[in-house]
C-alpha cells in the first residue's frame, strides 16, 4: 500500500523496527487479486457466524469484483455462513443476472446492495444482517451516541432509514437506502438492522460488528441511566484516529486468524 498507510501504522504501534507489520497485501495481477478477494469474503461469512449474525435466510456481504467493477461476488441463498466456501460464493451484475454459479440468490441482496456498489465507487464492500441488538437499536430509529471511544468510529459517520415497508424486493428501495448511506461507513435501517460499507470486505466487516457492539453498549447505557457523551470536538478527533482505512481494515485481522485457525476451508 502506499507510504501514507506505512506511516499510519508506525504511529501505532511501538518497536515496530522488530516484527512486520500486518498490511494490506499487493497483487501481481488482477486474477491473483480476486481469488484472495473471494477469499476474505468468505472469511467474512465464517465471521459473521461465529458472532451469531445468521438468521435463517436473512443477512448477505458482497464484495466488487476488481476485473469486472460492474458486477459483485455475493452468497448464494439459503447456505450456512459457517459453511461457505469461496468457491461457493455468486458473482452477480447490476442487472440482476448471475454471471457465475449456479446457485440463487436472495432478492433483499441483490436490490439493496447492487444499487449501494452503483451509487457508491469507492465502496467494494457491503455487510447487512439482521442481528439480536442491530434490530432492538434498529427499533429506536435514532442514531448511536459518542458514548465511548469505539461509537467514535460511527460518529457523524452514519445514518438511520427510517422507512420500513416490509421485505426490500426492488432496487427502488435500494435506491432510498443508498441515498441514506451517503458517504458514510453505516446506515441503521429502522425496525429491520444493520449495514455497513467499506472499501474492503475487511474494513466492511469489522465495521460490522463494532456497530452491533456498540448498539448493543448504547442499550446497556441506556437501561441503567443517562449516558455522559464525549464532546464533538473530541468525538471528531476519535473518528479521524480510530475509523481510518488501515485501522478498519486492521480491526478484522484479528477475527480472520480466528475462523482461519477453526477451520480454513473457506479459502477453498
Amino acid at each position: 500500500m502506499s507510504n501514507t498507510l506505512e506511516q499510519q501504522a508506525a504511529k501505532m504501534t511501538i518497536g515496530s523496527d522488530k516484527f512486520k507489520l500486518i498490511m494490506p497485501p499487493k497483487f501481481n495481477t488482477l486474477e491473483e487479486q480476486r481469488s484472495y478477494e473471494k477469499q476474505r469474503l468468505a472469511a467474512g461469512f465464517r465471521v459473521f457466524a461465529m458472532y451469531g449474525f445468521d438468521e435463517g435466510l436473512a443477512g448477505h456481504i458482497t464484495l466488487r469484483d476488481c476485473i469486472e467493477p460492474d458486477t459483485f461476488w455475493v452468497n448464494p441463498v439459503g447456505m450456512h455462513f459457517a459453511h461457505i466456501k469461496a468457491s461457493d460464493l455468486i458473482r452477480v451484475c447490476h442487472k440482476g443476472n448471475i454471471i457465475e454459479g449456479s446457485t440463487p440468490i436472495n432478492n433483499a441482496a441483490f436490490a439493496i446492495h447492487s444499487r449501494i456498489h452503483m451509487a457508491r465507487p469507492d465502496v467494494n464492500a457491503v455487510a447487512h444482517a439482521h442481528t439480536r441488538y442491530g434490530r432492538a437499536f434498529s427499533a429506536l430509529g435514532e442514531l448511536l451516541k459518542p458514548i465511548s471511544q469505539d461509537a467514535c468510529v460511527f460518529y457523524e459517520n452514519h445514518s438511520v432509514f427510517d422507512v420500513f415497508s416490509g421485505v426490500v424486493a426492488d432496487s427502488e428501495e435500494g435506491d432510498m437506502i443508498a441515498k441514506s448511506l451517503a458517504d458514510n461507513c453505516a446506515v441503521i435501517l429502522q425496525n429491520h438492522g444493520l449495514l455497513t460499507a467499506g472499501s474492503s470486505v475487511d474494513a466492511a466487516v469489522a465495521n460490522f460488528v463494532l456497530l452491533d457492539s456498540c448498539c448493543q453498549s448504547q442499550l446497556l447505557a441506556q437501561a441503567a441511566g443517562e449516558p455522559k457523551l464525549i464532546s464533538h470536538e473530541v468525538a471528531l478527533h476519535t473518528k479521524q484516529a480510530n475509523g481510518s482505512e488501515l485501522v478498519t481494515w486492521g480491526n478484522f485481522q484479528p477475527m480472520y486468524q480466528v475462523v482461519a485457525a477453526k477451520d480454513n476451508s473457506f479459502l477453498d
